[in-house]
């Protein structure tokens, strides 16, 4: 039997409940079954009933509903206020240059972090989306982090000062800080009931790749992790499209199966050009023939709400929509397929 299928999108920059409730309508009406919300700093601070009300009208149209951390910690969502908060707080780059996003590693920033998931849950989430957990490499700055906190834990460990170069020793302490502090995170989560989803990037620079996933996978209340195989600055060409989304997703599949865990694989629908917005046919049947089954896409109306939006966002909001009706297909295809054939086997080989 074929798995469930989720199909769905991120939806951000917006908290007017009635064109929320126009667009989450739009998105079931795009044959999607799942909504990516994000819950960032300000919205602690400003919209926590909002929140919940747009989950609640979320649920309400039959999306299930992932809350993504965005620019809470050092994921995407440009800047991460807490640094302002508690300066001491911030990661440092290994030139000393202060960084503004938090430290994995310093106790305020995971009170911060417990506050956060608290936050999400009192406005009904039920699955969080750790949302591209990285550490950043700075060309002119070297790696983050290097600030007090970090060279104090990388000197207990290692017996001796923490280099300003990346080393092996310090790759390795830079991914141990990572898969340390959604230990805490995820089982934090776990306690409150949630669930903990998550996507990883792509370079070993980050500390955690798609090729380290499994570290992020061993964790036991981490349930589901998958990958973002963006493609549109990376190649343009049909079968390079289709390899790179293909290999990249079946990375992501094949770990998680491997941990018994599930899945989720994005497909990239914004800062596309005129003229390109076709290759995400492709891309999307590259997804789900290496088996990907949770697919969604980055993001509602091809981000028209970014300055990363699509330059054409209603011809990729369209395409998102067939896509998701030709995967619907796909899939129940499948299934009707193994049905009949259980049944031929039943009743001695014919239909």
């Amino acid at each position: 039997m074929e798995r469930t299928l989720k199909l769905g999108t991120a939806y951000h920059s917006n908290r007017i409940l009635r064109h929320v409730e126009e667009d989450m309508t739009d998105i079931v009406n795009h044959h999607m079954n799942t909504v990516v919300h994000m819950f960032t700093h300000n919205d602690m601070d400003r919209h926590r009933s909002v929140l919940k009300d747009i989950i609640a009208i979320s649920e309400d149209k039959g999306l299930e509903v992932w809350v993504d951390n965005w620019g809470i910690d050092d994921g995407p969502g440009d800047k991460a206020y807490i640094t302002a908060l508690i300066p001491d707080a911030a990661q440092q780059y290994a030139d000393g240059t202060r960084y503004f996003r938090p430290c994995f590693n310093h106790p305020q920033f995971r009170d911060f972090t417990r506050s956060w998931v608290d936050a999400v849950a009192e406005a009904g989430g039920k699955t969080l989306f750790w949302d591209e957990p990285h550490l950043n490499v700075s060309d002119a700055h070297g790696f983050a982090c290097h600030c007090p906190t970090c060279r104090k834990l990388f000197e207990e460990k290692y017996g001796k000062p923490m280099p300003a170069e990346l080393t092996d020793e310090v790759a390795a302490f830079r991914t141990d800080t990572l898969v340390d502090y959604f230990r805490f995170a995820t089982d934090y989560a776990h306690e409150c009931g949630m669930t903990n989803t998550g996507c990883i990037m792509f370079s070993p620079s980050h500390g955690i790749s798609v090729d380290s996933i499994d570290r992020l996978l061993s964790l036991p209340h981490f349930d589901n992790v998958g990958c973002d195989p963006y493609w549109c600055g990376v190649c343009s060409e049909p079968q390079a499209i289709y390899d790179y989304n293909y290999i990249n997703a079946k990375k992501a599949v094949t770990a998680a199966e491997r941990f018994g865990k599930d899945h989720n694989v994005w497909l990239q629908a914004y800062a596309f050009p005129r003229g390109r917005e076709d290759e995400l046919m492709i891309a999307a049947d590259a997804l789900y023939d290496a088996g990907a089954r949770t697919i969604l896409t980055w993001s509602f109306r091809g981000g028209e709400s970014n300055d990363y939006r699509a330059q054409n966002p209603d011809m990729i909001w369209a395409i998102q929509g067939e896509i998701m009706a030709h995967l619907r297909r796909r899939h129940f295809d499948a299934v009707l397929a193994g049905l009949r054939r259980a049944d031929a086997d039943r009743n001695g080989g014919s239909l």
